[in-house]
């Protein structure tokens, strides 16, 4: 125990290191503009106040921006968990002609950068007239190459004889699909879940792009366009809209990290 002692101290400074830029936005948004700027500064709020957060939400309108983020991200999520457990269940279990040239074409958009596809992208949702809408928010995310591979490999790890199982009992395809095989990918899931919620939660360049009202817009994007011009010296409102922009993302991770735990548990015992 003694030998191990700077471990634990590593590990709390790295703690310190990460928790302290979040602690400090958090305070930071109870603080007023003057003790903000006051120099030495001060963690702990003198006189807290929630006059940054009733302006956020009176002034810059973020109600709309918090809800326009929440349903992106959630439709994308969905999307995401839905098909990408489709396809990696049939990449995984069933047998069809192409299906190991369809996984390398997987693989191989995976290895594509986000930008060379950008433009394209951007082309053909506005050809389809989907610029400055929802479906052009939420529909080119709706399957991703890294869910598809996750799920796939998860897949694979499940024992054939529940399938067969399940067809000598005369169960369909897709019964056995949602009613045997999905359920037991459950710590796969909630991981997909996560990633892509975060994801798709501080996704910035795509929504600035596609956006084109300030009714569409999301909160990374109202955030950052906020920061500029006349607000970019009211540090307490950013600070306030940064930890609007996070809290739903660590609250989302909180509550499913049991499930993210025991898929690497019972991995680890397969």
């Amino acid at each position: 125990m003694r030998r191990t002692w700077w471990i634990y101290l590593i590990g709390v400074l790295g703690l310190v290191a990460v928790a302290a830029p979040f602690l400090w936005m958090v305070l930071g948004s109870f603080k007023t503009q003057g003790e903000l700027l006051r120099v030495p500064p001060t963690w702990w709020p003198d006189q807290p106040t929630s006059q940054n957060y009733d302006e956020l939400f009176s002034k810059a309108n973020f109600p709309r921006y918090f809800l326009n983020s929440t349903l992106v991200a959630l439709a994308v999520t969905a999307g995401n968990l839905v098909f990408c457990s489709m396809i990696g269940y049939a990449l995984a279990k069933l047998r069809f002609k192409g299906r190991n040239a369809l996984f390398v074409l997987v693989m191989a958009t995976l290895m594509v950068p986000g930008m060379v596809t950008f433009v394209p992208l951007f082309v053909l949702v506005t050809n389809a007239g989907l610029a400055n809408s929802y479906p052009g928010l939420i529909l080119p995310f709706l399957v991703s190459p890294f869910g598809v591979f996750l799920m796939r490999q998860f897949f694979l790890g499940l024992p054939d004889d529940l399938i067969d199982a399940g067809r000598v009992d005369g169960t369909g395809e897709l019964g056995i699909f949602a009613r045997i095989m999905l359920p037991l990918t459950r710590p796969a899931l909630a991981t997909l879940g996560i990633l892509t919620f975060l994801g798709s939660w501080n996704n910035f360049l795509w929504p600035l792009v596609i956006a084109q009202t300030e009714d569409k817009y999301t909160l990374p994007v109202a955030l950052a366009l906020y920061s500029t011009g006349q607000n970019a010296q009211n540090y307490g409102l950013l600070m306030a809209g940064a930890v609007v922009v996070v809290v739903p993302v660590l609250v989302m991770f909180l509550a499913f990290q049991r499930h993210v735990t025991r898929g690497i548990a019972i991995t680890g015992l397969k």
